[in-house]
């Protein structure tokens, strides 16, 4: 009898590695320790039950690295040292999204609800702090990107000199408050920004792409943005492309009702499901977790979408033995993928610019992914029992 697969918590080293063998890569999220050390953390609070508690400061942030790892979360070194996740990130082109997390006001290096310098100066020495381990770990540039809830962000990467990829997650969502008025917040900035001028305003920050809220694409919140809205089919993903030539957009979450529609109009979807077996989508698709590193040709592109509920297992396992992934692909190979995503997604550069820029291993920057979110996805509170 096969066993049925059980997701693992979060962050965690067993969601990680799962995850990045079965996505493009992974998301993740980083928190600074008291001992000025990086954990795995999303919750600015500790995340297991109050009576677990090393003391009664419930900052994430209070808590030395020492007792963050004797209750079972994961740190950024430790992490990097897994030999399957160093593998896949260093040498299969696997994508790591990090995500910095801005501590809460009150918390260790807070710096209070206006101490905007500090904040900058916090997330700045983050940065710092994971760019010497991945330089150490020697995880390729074009592998990683940071990015963080942050208004100061184009300041932070400024101020740690960081020769990786960023960008700033929209709509803002702040580090403190309740579940509610953290959307409100965050919804204040959506109807503000459309995705037009969300586009236009990393590029002009010097961001590397565009991490953003689904929203901008579904109906009915789609048309509560002024100015043009966005969608995943027809004229309006038309002009996104457009506007993006080529630039990354990456969008969460990544549904299974919408990660075909997401992946199909250009854009890279960050997922909670990283089940292998889930293999059908409910939009009546055949899934594919790996449209970078596992790309599809245009033919083993028709036979995906020619996949039937009754024989896509077939199709499946087809395409899982021949498909080819990207560090195994020749020249010719790689020429004619990116000819075939230029064609359909408006990508500006040339084939001849794109393949300069892309190493062997990775895929280009404009390639259209699929990442696990928090590792093989978010999962209940707390995440460590």
């Amino acid at each position: 009898m096969v066993q049925k697969w059980n997701q693992a918590p979060e962050n965690t080293l067993e969601s990680l590695r799962h995850a990045i063998q079965f996505n493009d890569g992974i998301e993740f999220d980083l928190r600074l320790t008291s001992d000025q050390e990086l954990i795995l953390h999303h919750d600015a609070h500790l995340s297991v039950p109050e009576s677990k508690y090393p003391h009664s400061v419930k900052w994430t942030e209070n808590h030395t690295l020492e007792e963050l790892t004797s209750l079972g979360f994961l740190s950024f070194k430790a992490m990097l040292e897994d030999p399957v996740i160093h593998s896949e990130w260093r040498d299969k082109g696997k994508m790591g999204c990090v995500e910095f997390k801005r501590p809460h006001p009150r918390a260790l290096y807070g710096g209070g609800f206006f101490g905007k310098k500090q904040h900058i100066s916090h997330m700045s020495h983050m940065i710092s702090k994971a760019e010497v381990l991945l330089d150490e770990y020697e995880i390729p540039h074009e592998n990683a990107v940071y990015y963080a809830f942050h208004t100061g962000m184009e300041s932070s990467a400024k101020m740690a000199q960081t020769k990786r990829p960023w960008a700033n997650l929209t709509p803002y969502i702040p580090p403190f408050g309740t579940y509610y008025t953290k959307r409100m917040r965050g919804t204040l900035q959506f109807l503000g920004t459309p995705l037009a001028r969300l586009i236009h305003a990393n590029k002009d920050a010097g961001a590397a792409m565009a991490p953003c809220a689904v929203e901008y694409f579904l109906p009915p919140q789609n048309w509560l943005t002024f100015g043009r809205t966005g969608g995943l089919k027809g004229d309006r993903i038309r002009r996104v492309n457009a506007h993006q030539g080529g630039y990354p957009i990456y969008v969460w979450p990544a549904n299974l009702d919408t990660e075909y529609d997401i992946l199909n109009a250009g854009l890279t979807g960050l997922t909670d499901c990283s089940d292998p077996d889930v293999t059908w989508l409910p939009s009546g698709h055949l899934r594919w977790t790996q449209p970078a590193t596992k790309p599809l040709d245009a033919q083993q592109t028709e036979l995906l979408h020619s996949a039937t509920a009754s024989n896509h297992l077939d199709i499946l396992k087809e395409l899982q033995t021949h498909v080819l992934p990207w560090s195994d692909c020749d020249v010719q190979r790689k020429t004619e993928l990116i000819d075939m995503w230029k064609e359909k997604w408006q990508w500006s550069d040339s084939t001849a610019a794109i393949l300069e820029r892309s190493s062997d291993a990775s895929p280009p920057w404009e390639a259209i992914r699929l990442l696990g979110h928090r590792g093989s996805g978010k999962t209940s509170r707390p995440v460590l029992k």
